[in-house]
């Protein structure tokens, strides 16, 4: 098979002019029946493969779409990440996905990568209270931008959990089952962490209990270690304050099960257990931990498909990007018991 390294070659080669090939490798179905024959013939005889991305940034709409998340490392983003790539090919579109690695720095950078690119428009996953604002309103001078996961205070649209009512639903099943929780608080880094806290408070003043807040060791977000430490510091101290621990999300519930196995205190609702553990969010390891987590989950699939589907509203709709209505929506979690709690 002979290789054709330019779209010039490839034209000289099977004899059909380059810009009718450029048309077919933009929409193989622009282009007449007969022609698009003889083309994948060509291609069955020649080695030849456009450049993707060069052909994305002529196109007169593109069809790329960015995706910036905070830790790629993180299954919960993994998960998010998995699911909109494949919704985005089934639309026709090519994602490039970048990590902030929970740095506002490297966020910046990323956003301002995507500025250099012809997008479609982009879903981010900021960082939360450490995201630049300023990164953020050059990017959606220029494509049409759906937030994910955690709400900025913006008029841009929103996908992400309804986190009163999540904390709500598990709150009142934790006091209804038992001795009602204290609540490990996850660091500030986003919008969530107050949301989850004043969730909280709200869900306990309806339960008819006192709020019980601890605070997280340190800020950041390596939660597992935090959950893990601020466990540690609370029983160095002479333990929790009841034997019902919700967490404001799994990540840190697996640190404090670690904890609370390295002091050999037993997790879980059988008959001998001295503590209790729930989280929030349906980790993807959540159900393989010891015990396995109860805990409210997410709707991965929905928060991916509506975040896609209101950005391609905005993409393929007639309004300029930027001169919709603000929308936010907010989906519901479900419980989801286990035997740690």
């Amino acid at each position: 098979m002979q290789k054709m390294r330019t779209m010039e070659e490839l034209s000289v080669a099977c004899g059909i002019s380059r810009p009718t090939l450029s048309k077919y490798f933009h929409n193989p179905a622009s282009v007449r029946t007969s022609t698009r024959a003889r083309i994948e013939d060509a291609l069955s005889v020649f080695d030849y493969r456009p450049n993707l991305f060069a052909i994305n940034q002529n196109r007169e709409r593109p069809k790329t779409i960015g995706i910036v998340v905070p830790q790629m490392t993180d299954p919960f983003y993994a998960e998010l990440v998995r699911e909109i790539e494949l919704r985005c090919i089934d639309a026709g579109f090519w994602p490039i996905v970048l990590s902030s690695h929970g740095s506002p720095d490297l966020e910046a950078r990323a956003l301002g990568t995507l500025r250099s690119l012809r997008l479609a428009g982009a879903i981010l996953a900021l960082l939360g209270n450490e995201a630049r604002d300023d990164a953020v309103s050059r990017l959606a001078e220029t494509i049409p931008i759906v937030l994910l996961d955690s709400r900025r205070d913006t008029e841009l649209p929103f996908v992400g959990t309804d986190n009163a009512h999540s904390i709500a639903l598990i709150v009142e099943y934790l006091h209804r089952s038992g001795e009602h929780p204290c609540f490990l608080e996850m660091p500030s880094v986003n919008a969530n962490a107050e949301e989850r806290r004043e969730g909280y408070r709200r869900a306990m003043e309806e339960v008819g209990a006192e709020p019980i807040l601890l605070a997280p060791s340190t800020h950041g977000w390596d939660f597992e270690e935090i959950g893990y430490r601020s466990a540690e510091a609370v029983m160095n101290d002479g333990g929790f304050p009841t034997r019902t621990v919700l967490c404001a999300n799994d990540r840190l519930a697996i640190g404090v099960l670690a904890a609370a196995c390295a002091r050999n205190v037993r997790v879980g609702v059988e008959e001998g257990c001295q503590l209790r553990v729930a989280g929030h969010d349906d980790h993807p390891m959540a159900r393989y931990t010891c015990p396995p987590l109860t805990t409210v989950a997410q709707n991965f699939e929905q928060l991916a498909a509506q975040s896609l589907d209101l950005l391609l509203a905005r993409v393929e709709g007639p309004e300029r990007p930027g001169g919709e209505r603000i929308q936010e929506r907010r989906l519901k979690g479900s419980l989801v018991l286990r035997r740690s709690a």
